[in-house]
């Protein structure tokens, strides 16, 4: 039993190592998938969606709102790139914000598996 446990350390410590080299940053908004992607925005915000107030009146409660009851999920607005989030635990609250975060992006989904995420600061 010991040498399993050691055996699955090691391979743990293994993915870390793997995982932090291949770390990247990121930059941009944290989104619901509705609007960052068209489905019903023009603009791939949520300036159509907040006009209407029938999704809430900030950035925040329009993506909360589309990912409860849209079937949207989180994503990485960053300028014409949208990524998938991973993490929904560690992104929870940030919806509407701007923010920076570290991960690895598996290009082939065109997602970032969420290893830190933090409020970008203003310049």
């Amino acid at each position: 039993m010991n040498r399993i446990m050691k055996c699955a350390f090691a391979c743990l410590v293994l993915i870390a190592a793997t995982l932090g080299q291949n770390a990247q940053t990121f930059h941009g908004e944290v989104s619901d998938s509705q609007c960052a992607l068209n489905v019903h925005s023009l603009t791939r915000s949520h300036q159509e969606m907040l006009k209407s107030k029938s999704m809430g009146g900030t950035a925040n409660t329009c993506a909360v709102y589309c990912i409860e009851h849209l079937g949207g999920y989180l994503v990485l607005s960053a300028g014409k790139n949208v990524y998938r989030l991973d993490r929904s635990d560690l992104v929870h609250g940030f919806e509407g914000r701007r923010v920076v975060v570290t991960g690895v992006l598996e290009t082939k989904m065109n997602q970032i598996h969420v290893l830190k995420i933090d409020l970008e600061e203003k310049p």
